[in-house]
């Protein structure tokens, strides 16, 4: 059965402008009730965000997921950390990748699936230097300028 709002799609265009981006990963969250329809209602902020290892499982931290307006007193924390859902397999890849060198795991998207099942993209990523991202900065004006000419 589809969700009427399963097209919601929020970015973390910060970690986009910060980060160089290497390869990106699918992950399900551990998700509370109140929280899954906070998120259906695009209630998220994942500015600041990252994630960690802790007992070798990944936790999504410092993701604002918006308390929901009609919860009870059963309402989840904001702020809480998440548990990340992936394979054996890739938790010891970003395991191994994280130990290597000065790479993070930073949060990329936040969707909900036709299934209504929130994921959260993730992406290896390594941090962009100054002259990176005035670069990008300068790419994204040009882009602007033309499609703003082409519209003409």
């Amino acid at each position: 059965m589809a969700h009427p709002k399963a097209n919601i799609n929020i970015k973390n265009k910060k970690a986009t402008f910060e980060y160089e981006l290497i390869e990106r990963f699918v992950a399900g969250m551990q998700l509370v009730g109140t929280e899954i329809k906070s998120i259906r209602n695009g209630k998220v902020n994942m500015n600041d965000s990252y994630c960690q290892f802790y007992n070798g499982e990944l936790y999504a931290k410092n993701i604002h997921i918006s308390e929901y307006e009609l919860g009870t007193c059963n309402n989840h924390q904001a702020r809480r950390d998440r548990k990340l859902l992936l394979t054996k397999r890739e938790l010891q890849k970003l395991d191994r990748k994280l130990k290597e060198s000065g790479l993070t795991v930073v949060p990329t998207r936040l969707f909900v699936t036709d299934r209504g099942l929130a994921k959260l993209e993730i992406a290896l990523a390594r941090g962009k230097k100054v002259y990176d991202k005035r670069e990008s900065l300068k790419q994204k004006d040009t882009k602007r300028e033309i499609d703003r000419m082409m519209k003409f």
